[in-house]
């Protein structure tokens, strides 16, 4: 019984007109699709305070929402997922033997991407101490190219699995990976089939926060001013396809 509207922005100057024009459509419901739309979001939800607003990746209990009361967050424990796959990489890297080096390429240096690294990097570094973890930024979610640059360098230091955190531009990583004929770890969807050579992918399950989101907006429960975390416990973060090369000894089925 939804009726969605969908809004494309592509560029950072679409967001308010299209946050506004979805409150004009007479939207209950306006979800911002990411921590970048945080500052543009709270202008205009404290523009329209009757509308219910929703952000992903977005702790609104801190700036700039400051707890607003007509906006939900919806923040995902990405580190729990990252978690799983720098375990998986980090075995993977001590198989194939000699120096134990895996890396990941970032997007933008900002918390959704760096959440993901710090589980990577933690839980990698546990499964086989001394495990080193090349990282790096492309500042881009868009250019593969960017991304294929950064991954080729790690790959020339000895990186025997890499991660993308990066969206599309991650696609050049994943690439890159299987030129190699090393590891490609996946991220926010199951990639699996994106690229020959991948692994497995840290998976965000995007799709059951926007559906609680909604689901709250119209039978009540609504967070207002709080946040809705989704994590591995209950089916917010999980983990993709796992390739069959995969020892099972590493995978609890």
């Amino acid at each position: 019984g939804i009726t969605g509207v969908e809004l494309q922005s592509n560029s950072p100057s679409d967001y308010v007109p299209n946050l506004t024009t979805a409150v004009r459509k007479k939207a209950d419901l306006v979800i911002a699709a990411g921590f970048l739309l945080a500052a543009d979001t709270n202008t205009v939800a404290k523009k329209y305070p009757n509308t219910h607003f929703a952000i992903t990746d977005y702790d609104v209990t801190g700036t700039p929402f400051n707890g607003r009361k007509n906006v939900m967050g919806l923040t995902y424990a990405a580190n729990e997922s990252g978690c799983l796959v720098g375990y998986l990489a980090a075995e993977m890297a001590k198989k194939q033997g000699g120096k134990q080096i895996i890396g990941a390429v970032g997007g933008l240096k900002i918390p959704p991407v760096d959440i993901w690294i710090a589980g990577y990097q933690y839980c990698a570094k546990k499964a086989v101490p001394g495990t080193q973890v090349l990282v790096d930024y492309s500042q881009d979610f868009v250019a593969a190219d960017k991304c294929k640059t950064l991954a080729e360098n790690q790959i020339a230091k000895g990186a025997k699995v890499l991660f993308q955190v990066a969206g599309g531009c991650g696609l050049g990583t994943l690439k890159a990976a299987a030129a190699a004929k090393i590891w490609g770890i996946g991220v926010d969807k199951d990639q699996y089939n994106d690229a020959k050579r991948v692994m497995t992918s840290g998976v965000k399950r995007v799709d059951n926060g926007v559906y609680q989101a909604i689901q709250k907006a119209k039978l009540g429960g609504f967070k207002k001013g709080g946040n809705l975390l989704f994590n591995l416990k209950n089916g917010g973060m999980s983990v993709g396809k796992i390739n069959p090369a995969v020892p099972k000894a590493y995978v609890k089925l």
